[in-house]
């Protein structure tokens, strides 16, 4: 998605769901990082995360930041990349080990 495409209201991503391209929930929107000279969204900080996907990474109560170059759609959900899902897959390969 380019910058372009980025929704009017930016306040309206705040509180959606994020879930990636394959439907996997990733987590919801808490803020949006924008870059003020570019007139941009940079990022979206998301919270309320996906056990399946954090639970061995991000402590309870942490969110994370996912760069908005990731982001695919915005409608009433937001889709992602399926980039984020490597981290399910690399918990399952540690844990096979």
């Amino acid at each position: 998605m380019h910058a372009d495409a980025a929704p009017q209201e930016i306040t309206t991503l705040v509180g959606r769901e994020v879930y990636s391209n394959n439907g996997v929930f990733v987590g919801e929107v808490e803020d949006v990082r924008l870059d003020l000279d570019g007139q941009t969204v940079t990022g979206l900080a998301l919270s309320q995360l996906s056990d399946e996907l954090f639970a061995s990474r991000i402590e309870p109560g942490k969110g994370v930041m996912i760069p908005y170059r990731w982001v695919r759609a915005v409608g009433d959900v937001i889709l992602i990349n399926d980039t984020i899902e490597r981290l399910k897959d690399e918990t399952a390969e540690e844990q096979q080990v």
